[in-house]
């Protein structure tokens, strides 16, 4: 794929079916978010992949979490929020991790995590997959941080949902630069 068409043609697809991706295009989505820029070289990522029966247990923290918030949620609710994970094959948690102590600013070291998310999606995108950055309430709350064990520091930046394009492609809407860049001449 050209470079340029990766970059400007890229959408995320909400819809995603299965096969799950190869190995063979798993690690090259590893392989490119390890390249993502990181000041200090701290390699501030972690990954947690969840397939098969591990979307139904991330499912189940999902469903957890609702329960916390509200004990009286309805049975369709937590039906609910426990189906989220099994809207792709594949979901992977992003983490930053987060090294607290370091001259490099957690700002800095939450971006790289961020880039690195990013780089991943591209890398789908080049192989042809479908994904879909998803964040939400569950994304930033305790008990799902406490159930697949991170850290204090850490920042879960959000879950990536792989696989094939249920709908095929979509057109990427056109944006204008000039919407965006506000230009200053000395």
């Amino acid at each position: 794929m050209d470079a340029m068409a990766l970059l400007l043609d890229r959408e995320s697809h909400g819809k995603l079916e299965g096969p799950a991706p190869t190995a063979e295009q798993m690690e090259l989505i590893y392989r490119a978010a390890l390249r993502a820029p990181d000041h200090g070289e701290l390699r501030p990522w972690r990954f947690i992949e969840y397939t098969d029966a591990g979307r139904e247990a991330l499912g189940a923290m999902f469903a957890r979490a609702e329960q916390a918030d509200n004990p009286e949620v309805s049975d369709k609710t937590l039906e609910k929020a426990g189906s989220k994970p099994l809207r792709a094959p594949v979901v992977i948690a992003v983490i930053a991790a987060v090294k607290p102590d370091h001259k490099v600013p957690r700002i800095e070291q939450v971006i790289s995590a961020g880039c690195a998310a990013h780089a991943m999606l591209y890398a789908a995108h080049a192989q042809g997959l479908g994904a879909m950055w998803r964040t939400g309430g569950f994304a930033h709350h305790h008990s799902v941080h406490q159930a697949m064990g991170l850290e204090r520091e850490d920042e879960l930046v959000g879950f990536l949902y792989l696989g094939h394009c249920a709908r095929g492609d979509r057109v990427p809407k056109t944006l204008d630069p000039c919407d965006f860049v506000e230009r200053i001449k000395a």
